[in-house]
């Protein structure tokens, strides 16, 4: 189990991301399509500004059960642990253990 300050963290990181999601995409669109140089100095102090939490770069998938950073599989949201214990409790469709 992540300490839940971890958890909170990211939390809060999620919610930046949100909130400033459209605000960095229009900066960075026209950062691209920006022709002279004091433009995009300009254009890049704006970004600057922004708080740094606020890139999705910055987002750490972590398993929803535990909250664990590492071992994360995509496809169920869970860590590899959380994974196998569900799956050996039959409560993942579809999912059985290799045998051969």
């Amino acid at each position: 189990m992540a300490k839940k300050s971890m958890v909170e963290r990211e939390l809060k990181r999620k919610k930046l991301v949100t909130k400033y999601s459209e605000k960095r995409k229009v900066i960075l669109n026209s950062l691209k399509n920006a022709e002279s140089l004091e433009e995009k100095f300009a254009l890049n102090e704006k970004i600057q500004k922004l708080p740094r939490n606020s890139a999705s770069t910055r987002l750490r998938n972590r398993c929803w059960k535990t909250g664990r950073p590492r071992g994360y599989v995509r496809f169920f949201g869970l860590c590899r642990n959380a994974v196998r214990e569900l799956a050996h409790d039959c409560v993942l469709p579809g999912v059985t253990k290799a045998s051969w």
